[in-house]
């Protein structure tokens, strides 16, 4: 099997596109048509159906999908290794919510384009459950995610930072001078939520659900300045990380509330798979991360 061939199969299973693989491949449409009928021809089976306009993967697909990924993988890592001189250089693919993103990633990527110019980061944003599904799917070389600190079969987790959940509202809001407030008291409450999937909104739903409490009015936001906005504007109650709030929290446009539950964090950690490559790369992209960690965490008091 070609590894050209491997590689616009996995392009075309990834997009379920004949004609966005092209794009992305920057091949002619009946090119990648005809690199995929030879690896069918070659594999004696059909990899994808047609169905109208729309592509979906055989059965057969499915199967070499994960064999394509590792050889593609395989013949990376190889090429970088006989190539690579004493610098690491090179594209790193990364996956990041967006509270890490914004909020404790720059200042890795600040020491990485000061001591390692010529790696390149490209990130992937997404919730954490997506995150940790590419990550064992292949697709990510590393993933950074916000969960509860609980092993993970097939990947590597190393843990970074203890994050803190907060509750938080306008500071006008009633419940801001009470000095315990229930899942009961949030009853009633417009509650403004990350998309569902997220670590710390399952927390909190599971917090409410265990104290018998259903609240069913809730508006979804895919941006947390958006929540944020909505919260300093008195629309609802938010649940956000404390990283992401404490400019707010110290201007006193956002008041917290005195959640009753003093479990509520999650914990900030890095994942890949535990066959992926430590490439020189990510071997300096880790230590770079590890490094700025320890000072977040001496700065946090942690």
């Amino acid at each position: 099997m070609e590894l050209r061939n491997l590689l616009t199969f996995r392009t075309v299973a990834e997009t379920l596109s004949f004609t966005r693989a092209a794009e992305s491949l920057s091949y002619a449409q009946s090119s990648v048509t005809a690199q995929i009928q030879a690896l069918e021809a070659e594999l004696g089976v059909p990899l994808f159906e047609r169905l109208g306009k729309r592509v979906q993967l055989t059965s057969a697909g499915s199967q070499l999908l994960g064999y394509a990924k590792k050889l593609l993988l395989l013949e990376e890592e190889a090429r970088l290794a006989v190539t690579s001189n004493d610098e690491p250089q090179g594209p790193l693919i990364i996956g990041a919510p967006e509270s890490l993103c914004t909020y404790r990633l720059p200042a890795i990527l600040g020491k990485l384009r000061a001591r390692h110019p010529k790696i390149q980061p490209i990130f992937r944003p997404g919730s954490c459950s997506d995150l940790r599904r590419a990550v064992a799917e292949g697709n990510l070389d590393l993933a950074f995610v916000m969960d509860l600190d609980t092993p993970q079969t097939g990947v590597v987790n190393e843990s970074l930072l203890a994050e803190p959940i907060r509750v938080l509202a306008h500071p006008q809001h009633p419940l801001s001078a009470s000095a315990n407030v229930t899942a009961s008291d949030l009853k009633e409450e417009t509650l403004l939520h990350v998309e569902a999937g997220c670590s710390y909104r399952s927390l909190f739903e599971r917090a409410m659900a265990e104290a018998g409490v259903r609240n069913d009015t809730v508006i979804e936001f895919s941006s947390i300045e958006a929540i944020k906005q909505c919260a300093m504007a008195g629309m609802g109650i938010a649940v956000l990380p404390e990283v992401a709030v404490r400019d707010e929290l110290a201007r006193g446009d956002l008041a917290e509330l005195l959640w009753h539950r003093d479990d509520f964090s999650v914990t900030t950690q890095m994942t890949w798979h535990k066959e992926k490559w430590i490439s020189p790369a990510l071997s300096a992209f880790l230590e770079i991360t590890r490094e700025a960690f320890s000072e977040q965490r001496r700065d946090y008091g942690a």
